[in-house]
C-alpha cells in the first residue's frame, strides 16, 4: 500500500488563501472517495472535506463555505482551496480514502503543515 503525498502546505496571514493537494500513485485502476483531514496540537483528528466518486461534497461545519475540495486530473488526486483562513486551521492536513467506520484505504502520509498567523 502506497500513501498518499500532500503538498502545498505554508505560513499565511489570517484572511489568506493556501492550495493543497494531493495524490496516491497506487490508487490507479479505480476511483474512490477522497477525504481531507486535520490534526491540530492537542486536538483529535478533524475530517474537513470529503469528495464522493460521484462528485458529491461534504465539508465539516468549521470549514464550510471556507474551503473547496475537488478532484485532481490523476486519478485518486484531490486539492483543498481554502480561502479566508482562520488561525484555528493551523493544523497538519493529510489526505487518504476513507472506507467508513474511521477506516481509511492508505497508510498515512507525512502530511502538509498549515500555520496562520493572526
Amino acid at each position: 500500500q502506497v500513501p498518499f503525498v500532500e503538498s502545498g502546505g505554508g505560513l499565511v496571514q489570517a484572511g489568506g488563501s493556501l492550495s493543497l493537494s494531493c495524490v496516491n500513485s497506487g490508487f490507479t485502476s479505480e476511483i474512490f472517495a477522497i477525504a481531507w483531514y486535520r490534526r491540530a496540537p492537542g486536538k483529535e483528528s478533524e475530517r474537513v472535506a470529503t469528495i464522493a466518486p460521484s462528485g458529491d461534497t461534504d465539508y465539516s461545519d468549521s470549514v464550510k463555505g471556507r474551503f473547496t475540495i475537488s478532484r485532481g486530473d490523476a486519478r485518486n488526486s484531490a486539492y483543498l482551496q481554502m480561502n479566508s483562513l482562520k488561525p484555528e486551521d493551523t493544523a497538519v492536513y493529510y489526505c487518504n480514502a476513507p472506507v467508513g467506520g474511521g477506516i481509511v484505504r492508505a497508510p498515512w502520509g507525512p502530511g502538509t503543515q498549515v500555520t496562520v498567523s493572526s
